[in-house]
């Protein structure tokens, strides 16, 4: 009967709440250290690693599907300006983050000369704070290849020296003077160009680092260019606006927010240049065609002036008012006609003669056809062959692929206009077909003025070609005065003063999550790979026997328990006493109690139990008889000083001797006694199924009060299932992280089979927990262990 009765919810909710806490909380010296350890990396990693910044800025790109911005040509929409690239969002974003765009911003700030300053932990980067500005003149194509370090020394306030970083082999010295002291200003060959160091006019640069040496490093442009387009981002905010926010992490807070602007700067720039580009080559255009025209109309005036004043004509528009005001409205449509033809075929002469990086006038036909689609189409390939000639050859793919789209393009251009000219020939054909029946009218009319109208019409044509160039210059001068920017800036670059990376707060949490869970793991591995018995909760949620208690681990595992002892091994063992009356209220008055000890192993401390049982027993003034049955490994040696080593089994092999011979007092004890086991026999099994054991139980049961017997393990021997029959109960020992959990089914076995009568559970050896457990301390102070022991004990 167990005391301490707990419900099989009751273990289960205690385990879970209770002692899986209690596991861990007794093992808080390697949590505390792994914490401290971790953070401690945390803090290293943090005071060595250099803190990035994040610097953004915003810009509203012009976009004709999503709103874009109000154009600064939107006042000359009437003239069709402003519309000749369409700008698309996605197009832009990659523009912006294209290799050629950052290239070229790193090389207008010369990003790819840095400076450090060895610091105490760390080398620190200077930037604008810098106490000195170095500048390369005459530089050589290694200088965007090679890298290249020196180290700046200042000696005198106007003298410094410049060295060579150590450890670099070239083939060429880095400074090719012999001397490496110079002056401020002074112009320093080197492989890659030369080389100008001057003061800094605004020093900023802390005081009290001035005098340290600097590092001046060129890197090679590709590597540069490379690590700012990988850390830069580009994106829209919204998929409803051409809003892009762009931003970058660096190190140093002012390169990134110069970077940025730049950026932004250079885009511009470029956007500015295409355009201008198209207007630059159509104003060339219209200027020719503007001279030519020039000079026939010269031509044709001299031709009128000629004939009125050999035929003496003043005014024969007047004369013939009322037939010509008949086919004014037909001659207007021809000289249309007409002009519209010369247009046509001056462009199809321009584009027989242009090669694949002229481009094509986009506004000289006013007839809307899909001629001006194509000339637009046509003008963008041209300059995207241009952009990529100028880091690549005619040979290139990309390249070849262009010529090829350009050559189609050119012959859809051509048929296209010829297609138009075809058409303005039969219109102009149609007209002079009606002019014909109004000239039938007028053949009275004098040949002198048949022959001014052909002159006049020529004029006219003339004038007004001349005429449409004159406007077309002018559409083409405000295009080029008035060149609009792709992007907008809304907020200039900024960049945030707390660092980005590393982020503190979250390293330092993950080093303490780490440092909870790194001895988390390797104890619930521990506890998940160890099969051994834990606690009483792993016996009674698997067994159905009854729990007598549980004896904590013994301060003194080889002596007995005495009068004065109050040890919580005691304690237990008294609590055990206690329990086992419950356990023996069935056995009559006046006969002798007897419990039995046994266990599944060897070395489970059934004998050191049942010694100290015995003890407690005898204490309390009862009459006990402690017997050595493990006659196979018997060990009661070793914790009370037999007299001598003759003991049961020599009584039992031996005859004509008295069993009173070999039970002698323990000393310290009025009412302890003791048979011991005796010389190890031969054939155990046989001597302990004799009759003398039925006998001495019977005569042992009348002399004594309490018979405590150490028998062999169960599962090693069958010596204990021979005498089984004698004990009215069974104390089966289970000993705490030593017996196998997959071993508890043979105890269990052993009750249901009622193979060990009245039998109970024991758990010995079981760890005491502070707050719970036996440690009551009547008067006795046990000295605790001190943690940085117990960390390296357990």
């Amino acid at each position: 009967m167990d005391l301490n009765n707990y419900s099989d919810e009751e273990q289960n909710e205690d385990f879970n709440l209770r002692e899986a806490i209690e596991r861990y909380l007794d093992h808080w010296q390697w949590f505390l250290l792994a914490v401290c350890l971790c953070v401690s990396i945390a803090y290293v990693y943090l005071r060595y690693t250099t803190p990035q910044y994040q610097a953004s800025t915003t810009i509203l790109v012009k976009d004709e599907k999503k709103g874009g911005m109000l154009s600064e040509l939107s006042a000359f929409a009437d003239m069709g300006l402003g519309g000749g690239m369409k700008n698309n969002l996605d197009n832009e974003v990659e523009i912006l983050k294209s290799r050629t765009l950052v290239e070229r911003t790193v090389k207008k700030l010369v990003l790819n000369i840095s400076m450090t300053v060895k610091g105490n932990v760390r080398d620190v980067e200077i930037y604008k704070d810098a106490p000195i500005k170095v500048l390369f003149l005459n530089t050589k194509p290694t200088f965007y290849t090679d890298k290249m370090s020196l180290e700046f020394v200042r000696l005198r306030p106007d003298i410094f020296k410049l060295v060579g970083e150590s450890g670099e082999e070239a083939s060429v010295p880095i400074i090719l003077s012999n001397k490496n002291e110079f002056r401020y200003g002074e112009i320093i060959s080197t492989r890659n160009g030369d080389l100008i160091i001057t003061e800094a006019v605004e020093k900023r640069y802390v005081s009290k680092v001035d005098d340290r040496p600097i590092n001046i490093i060129v890197n090679p442009l590709e590597k540069v260019v490379a690590s700012f387009q990988k850390r830069l981002n580009v994106n829209p905010i919204s998929k409803t606006s051409s809003v892009v926010e762009i931003s970058i992490m660096d190190p140093v807070i002012e390169r990134a927010e110069d970077f940025l602007d730049n950026l932004i700067r250079v885009y511009n720039e470029d956007a500015a240049a295409d355009k201008s580009y198209i207007s630059e080559n159509t104003s060339k255009f219209v200027a020719n065609r503007l001279l030519l025209i020039t000079q026939e109309l010269d031509g044709v005036e001299k031709d009128v002036q000629h004939f009125k004043t050999s035929n003496k004509l003043t005014d024969i528009e007047t004369e013939a008012k009322l037939f010509i005001e008949g086919s004014s409205e037909y001659n207007k449509k021809r000289v249309e006609m007409e002009i519209q033809l010369n247009m046509v075929a001056s462009m199809l002469d321009f584009i027989k003669k242009s090669n694949n990086s002229d481009l094509l006038p986009t506004n000289m036909i006013s007839a809307k056809g899909e001629e001006t689609g194509l000339m637009d189409s046509y003008n963008q390939l041209v300059l995207e062959r241009n952009r990529i000639l100028k880091s690549a050859t005619v040979e290139n793919p990309t390249v070849v692929k262009l010529d090829q789209q350009l050559a189609s393009l050119k012959t859809n251009i051509a048929e296209s206009l010829r297609r138009l000219q075809a058409n303005l020939n039969i219109q102009k054909r149609d007209l002079r077909g009606q002019e014909g029946l109004l000239d039938n009218k007028i053949g009275d009319i004098p040949v002198q003025e048949r022959q001014f109208r052909v002159i006049a019409r020529q004029q006219k044509v003339k004038e007004e070609l001349y005429l449409y160039l004159l406007q077309k210059r002018e559409e083409t001068a405000i295009s080029l005065a008035a060149t609009e920017p792709n992007a907008r800036v809304i907020d200039a670059a900024k960049a945030s003063k707390i660092p980005v990376s590393p982020k503190k707060s979250m390293i330092y949490l993950a080093a303490l999550l780490l440092g909870l869970l790194i001895p988390f793991g390797i104890l619930y591995l521990m506890d998940l790979l160890d099969t051994k018995v834990k606690s009483r909760f792993e016996i009674t949620s698997k067994l159905s026997i009854p729990f007598l208690g549980e004896v904590p681990k013994s301060e003194t595992p080889n002596e007995i328990v005495d009068t004065s002892s109050r040890s919580s091994t005691a304690e237990a063992m008294r609590i055990v006493r206690m329990n086992l009356d419950f356990m023996l209220n069935q056995v009559p008055e006046g006969k002798a109690k007897t419990i039995l000890f046994t266990s599944t192993l060897s070395g489970e401390g059934k004998t050191f139990l049942s010694v100290n049982l015995a003890g407690i027993f005898a204490l309390s003034g009862k009459k006990v008889l402690l017997i050595g049955m493990d006659i196979r490994n018997p060990k009661l040696n070793e914790y009370i000083d037999l007299p001598s080593s003759a003991g049961l089994t020599n009584y039992l092999s031996s005859s004509n001797v008295k069993i009173e011979d070999y039970i002698f007092k323990h000393k310290g004890f009025e009412q302890l006694y003791v048979l011991p086991p005796g010389s190890i026999p031969p054939n155990p099994t046989e001597l302990l199924m004799s009759k003398k054991v039925d006998e001495l139980f019977v005569q042992f049961k009348k002399e004594y009060d309490f018979i405590i017997v150490d028998t062999a393990p169960v599962s090693l021997v069958s010596d204990t299932l021979i005498i089984a029959k004698q004990a009215d109960t069974f104390v089966y020992v289970v000993r705490a992280n030593v017996l196998d959990k997959r071993m508890l089914h043979i105890p269990e076995v052993l009750y249901r089979e009622k193979k060990l009568p009245n039998m109970a559970l024991l758990l010995n050896d079981a760890e005491t927990k502070k707050g719970y457990g036996y440690g009551y301390g009547y008067g006795v102070t046990v000295k605790k262990m001190p943690w940085y022991k117990k960390v390296f004990s357990k």
